[in-house]
């Protein structure tokens, strides 16, 4: 059992010193020793793990997915119990949301699948799979839910998380610069409340302002 723990370990080592190294020399750059170094394995130990360095690429970006997906899922709690005021826990995820979409992993992840989509059209579906896809469809869920309470008109769940993630994410992706530049914590704040504001206006159930009645 110890040994498969190892292995395990090992390997998850060698996928997150992957992701460092191809984040940091882009992939035609990065060397396996390189890698090894990072993960604090000998380079052998890599080739064991992952065969050659176009699988390993694959498999970094793969888990890097997975990695940021846990944590945007985490960031839709508040939605599962939502309190008496559904605009402020709207807000809230929306805040955690873009916080993570413009974390350094985030942005890593995403430069390296422009940067090597020609030369690996399969990462496409492995990172789409892996992250955007799964979110929207959990965050459809909530919505859904939401909506057979009466807290919202969402009469496509699909649709409304796709456009809630776009309310946030394209200004994002606007005012950063497709993440070349930071932006504060009162800026992100900014676009979350504008993102739900907006969403509100299209989706909250009539005569609605975002509020749970009491009782």
């Amino acid at each position: 059992m110890a040994t498969a723990r190892g292995r395990i370990d090992k390997r998850q080592a060698i996928l997150d010193g992957a992701f460092t190294v191809f984040a940091r020399q882009g992939y035609a750059q990065a060397c396996v020793q390189e890698i090894a170094n990072e993960a604090g394995v000998a380079k052998p130990t890599v080739y064991n793990h992952l065969t050659d360095k176009a699988t390993l690429f694959r498999h970094a970006m793969q888990a890097a997915a997975r990695s940021v997906l846990e944590q945007r899922l985490a960031a839709l709690q508040p939605l599962t119990e939502p309190g008496p005021d559904l605009r402020a826990g709207l807000e809230e995820v929306g805040a955690r949301l873009i916080r993570l979409h413009a974390d350094d992993r985030s942005c890593a992840l995403r430069r390296l699948l422009y940067a090597e989509i020609t030369h690996f059209p399969d990462i496409l579906g492995l990172v789409v799979e892996s992250g955007p896809q799964r979110l929207s469809q959990a965050l459809a869920d909530r919505l859904a839910r939401l909506t057979l309470a009466g807290r919202l008109n969402a009469t496509d769940p699909d649709q409304a998380a796709e456009h809630f993630l776009a309310l946030l994410i394209g200004p994002l992706e606007t005012r950063s610069q497709m993440g070349t530049r930071q932006i504060g914590d009162a800026e992100l704040d900014e676009i979350a409340r504008a993102a739900v504001r907006t969403f509100l206006h299209a989706f909250g159930a009539e005569g609605v302002s975002g509020r749970h009645p009491a009782g």
